[in-house]
């Protein structure tokens, strides 16, 4: 026996999501209609419109926001230092250790040629002209310690080599492999003091 229709569609709808496979999604699905009420399955729903329609990356970082430039950038107090991170989840975790306080320039990925993803898939031209425009002096690159996230960094280091600019490769109180998203914040603020010169 099938589905109906629309709660097919919603199962399928869910198994997009990363790590929901079709059984977790059938659970998720049912829980919808069975648990939630109207207003909170439109509440919910409204909010997925509205994330669509608004969130985009900001216009000088490339941040997630709801305006053309994020809060951050537009922070005046700001160091003029910048942090380059792989996306928006490592720029969040950092900001919560409140131990660094200059701007960031989001890639939204890395290079990785097993993926297809190459230099010309990021946006380090964008991440030059930040640099020159906002006369950025450091620059820390906060990429993960996976074979992708140095082959970005060096990548980095080269394009900016000839800059009167100071480069220094986050230090890690972190396993070679793991992601900063998962990292607690003591580990966070010990990688952050421990950076070092590339």
């Amino acid at each position: 026996m099938k589905y109906p229709k629309s709660l097919q569609d919603l199962i399928d709808s869910f198994q997009k999501y990363p790590g929901i496979g079709p059984k977790t999604a059938e659970r998720l699905a049912f829980f919808t209609v069975m648990k939630m009420n109207a207003e909170e399955v439109k509440k919910f729903s409204l909010s997925l419109n509205e994330v669509v329609e608004k969130i985009k990356p900001c216009k000088s970082c490339g941040n997630l926001t709801d305006a053309e430039i994020c809060n951050i950038c537009l922070d005046e107090t700001r160091d003029n230092i910048l942090m380059v991170v792989e996306g928006t989840k490592e720029l969040m975790v950092l900001e919560k250790t409140n131990q660094y306080n200059g701007k960031y320039f989001v890639l939204n990925g890395v290079i990785s040629p097993l993926n297809g993803i190459g230099p010309d898939e990021l946006d380090f031209d964008k991440l030059i002209k930040k640099i020159d425009e906002e006369k950025i002096r450091e620059i820390i690159i906060a990429t993960n310690a996976t074979v992708e996230g140095e082959m970005t960094a060096l990548y980095i280091k080269n394009i900016v080599k000839n800059k009167d600019i100071n480069i220094y490769r986050i230090g890690y109180g972190l396993p070679a492999g793991a992601d900063i998203e998962y990292a607690d914040e003591i580990t966070l603020i010990k990688a952050l003091e421990g950076k070092r010169i590339m």
